[in-house]
């Protein structure tokens, strides 16, 4: 039986349109498939620092969050390069930035 979801495109402009509504810069740094791409966060803390979240589900399908680098954060420059080297190894991938100084996002999910 088929999952009932939005579409990538739907989904994720709803919530980049709820961070700008709250007063939180977001944008679509890059446009993937828009029925199934997959979503990369790039949380920008305003600091220097970045992290970046990928897309993932749990065993039992929900959405959740891998982290790209251990740690806190990295430079923006290692955070463009990691996003680089995903959209090179996965054209249908979206990203989105968010600039808030801790880190948050409106996506639902635990990084697992």
């Amino acid at each position: 039986m088929a999952q009932d979801r939005l579409n990538a495109d739907v989904w994720i402009m709803a919530h980049v349109r709820r961070c700008n509504a709250d007063g939180v810069p977001a944008m679509v740094v890059r446009r993937g498939d828009g029925r199934a791409g997959t979503l990369v966060l790039k949380l920008n803390r305003l600091d220097g620092t970045c992290r970046v979240l990928s897309q993932a589900t749990d065993m039992d399908g929900r959405l959740g969050w891998v982290s790209a680098f251990d740690g806190d954060g990295v430079s923006e420059a290692d955070a463009d390069a990691y996003i680089a080297r995903a959209v090179g190894r996965d054209p249908d991938i979206w990203v989105v930035e968010i600039e808030h100084r801790d880190g948050w996002h409106p996506f639902e999910g635990n990084v697992v």
